[in-house]
């Protein structure tokens, strides 16, 4: 099994046809169809069903197709990381990054980075913490700057800031909390609030500890949506900190929720066994120098 053959296999699965991927790869139908029969001498099983129109993939063919696409990726990383060798500080930096600290926080801590190593450049990747550790993992990612709560295990963790959770909303939804703009758990229960689904498991713990029940107007899965939602009036938005710059509405409330258990600390994560080039290593370094 050689790269090029899962490069072949996954054209030909990706355009439905033998014939489609020939033409997609400049070759021939035949020896593309000989390389496909290879493969599936080489493993033994069948990788392809042949439908009335198009190929078809047997479970064997779907497993197949799942790690050559990681393989294939791997394979382009690799290349890029040993040109970021050779080339010094002058590559690029392959960063994930949460989207509510991608859209706040992110771009005053590249620009900082940017003045400094003007020839660095970045591939931003924004998921959630969870797809994030797993691109970690399959080294897609060198680093990447994710919210608590996850599970730590094979990460390098370096601390960047904690901040307090926001509940965010029309005035009217406000009307009993006072001038110190704080908002406690128990008056977040009497109101319906609009979460995004990474921070709802949190918020009903904490309740739940208290005897509370929270009321939730909507669920979704993004910090600017809430923000945008509650901007609306439709309820009480709850976010971190850093996301209020999504607010657009001047007249929308700001409140802070006073309970440490509610805090989010963003962190920079890597694999603990994991390699960093040297872009990655300076970034790391300028972050936490700047913090």
């Amino acid at each position: 099994m050689e790269l090029k053959q899962l490069h072949e296999f996954v054209t030909v699965v990706k355009e439905g046809t033998i014939s489609g991927a020939a033409r997609k790869l400049n070759l021939s139908q035949p020896p593309l169809s000989a390389q496909m029969k290879l493969l599936e001498e080489e493993f033994g099983c069948l990788l392809f069903e042949r439908g009335p129109r198009k190929i078809l993939l047997t479970e064997a063919g779907r497993l197949l197709y799942d790690r050559a696409v990681t393989l294939l990726e791997l394979a382009d990383v690799t290349r890029k990381e040993l040109q970021d060798c050779r080339d010094g500080v002058t590559g690029a930096l392959r960063l994930g990054v949460v989207s509510s600290v991608g859209s706040s926080l992110l771009p005053e801590w590249i620009r900082n980075f940017h003045e400094k190593n003007p020839a660095v450049r970045f591939e931003l990747f924004e998921a959630n913490t969870y797809q994030l550790l797993e691109q970690l993992h399959a080294n897609l990612l060198e680093l990447a700057i994710v919210r608590t709560p996850f599970q730590e295990e094979n990460l390098a963790v370096y601390p960047i800031c904690e901040e307090p959770m926001l509940a965010v909303g029309d005035g009217r939804f406000f009307q009993d909390i006072g001038e110190a703009g704080e908002i406690t758990l128990s008056q977040l229960s009497r109101l319906p609030l609009i979460l995004y689904r990474r921070w709802e498991k949190p918020l009903m713990e904490a309740a739940a500890q208290d005897g509370l029940t929270l009321s939730c107007f909507c669920r979704n899965d993004d910090a600017r949506t809430t923000a945008r939602l509650a901007d609306c009036g439709l309820g009480v938005g709850v976010i971190p900190a850093s996301s209020r710059s999504f607010l657009r509405d001047p007249a929308t409330r700001v409140c802070t929720i006073r309970d440490s258990r509610l805090a989010s600390s963003i962190l920079a994560v890597h694999g603990k066994t994991a390699r960093l080039s040297a872009v990655a290593r300076l970034f790391l370094s300028c972050l936490q120098e700047q913090l």
